[in-house]
């Protein structure tokens, strides 16, 4: 199933609005732990899977990438990507699984936030593994499984009456598949996998894993914005480094 939440009003004014602010885990922890694996990007041909508003392709082309192309399936983040586009970034309108690519297309494959929205994550990794030159890499995160198994089933932090924050509840983990949840809005659909899932994928698709990251942010960053401590306790998201 290919939800397109995106494009549906409601769930966009929310999420634009706390973008715009930069109040999210995304700007102040995620992006930043991307951008330290990436590779050596020079001369080389990026495709971002579910590349949003395009941020990521920017940074990407800026680092001296010869070629990025941006896939999103909705057309209100393509829609902001456009108004900053720049020579050799190319946003295309496409669902990731849709995708149909040569093999050996390209040297990098990245992906921020998408592939816990991907039904079959395994045959999109085949794909990715066929489009990459050899040792080509894949680097993508997602949502961590420890914040996705319980999605649908309880409603995040158990909290005390006083609304601080006690823990959070680990529930039905090894029950994979769709999570229905509410983000902004209702109905919202993620798949949860464990992390053995995740990797053994990738192995199974033929890549070498060279690196895990479950990111935290540094003390001073944390005093700066006190929401990142919540990721000493539980890690809100996974992200790997994986070569053809």
């Amino acid at each position: 199933m290919k939800q397109n939440i995106y494009d549906i009003p409601g769930f966009f004014k929310g999420y634009k609005q706390m973008r715009d602010k930069q109040a999210g885990l995304n700007e102040i922890l995620e992006q930043p732990a991307m951008l330290a694996l990436l590779p050596e990007i020079k001369d080389r041909r990026v495709l971002d899977l579910g590349c949003g508003t395009g941020d990521l392709c920017r940074r990407i082309k800026a680092l001296g990438a010869r070629e990025v192309i941006g896939i999103d399936i909705s057309r209100n983040m393509l829609e902001i990507a456009q108004k900053e586009v720049q020579a050799g970034v190319v946003f295309l309108n496409k669902a990731m699984e849709d995708l149909q690519y040569d093999p050996g297309t390209f040297d990098l494959v990245v992906s921020s936030l998408a592939f816990h929205y991907v039904a079959d994550l395994s045959a999109l990794l085949k794909n990715i593994h066929l489009w990459l030159k050899p040792s080509g890499l894949l680097l993508f995160s997602t949502e961590h499984p420890i914040a996705t198994c319980s999605q649908g089933i309880h409603h995040g932090w158990v909290k005390d009456a006083s609304g601080e924050k006690l823990y959070w509840p680990l529930d039905n983990y090894s029950q994979e598949g769709q999570r229905e949840s509410h983000w902004f809005m209702d109905g919202v659909i993620k798949y949860h996998r464990t992390v053995s899932t995740i990797l053994n994928d990738l192995i199974d698709a033929g890549f070498s894993i060279q690196k895990m990251v479950e990111p935290v942010a540094s003390q001073e960053d944390e005093k700066l914005w006190l929401v990142l401590k919540e990721a000493r306790r539980r890690p809100p998201f996974l992200m790997v480094k994986a070569v053809k």
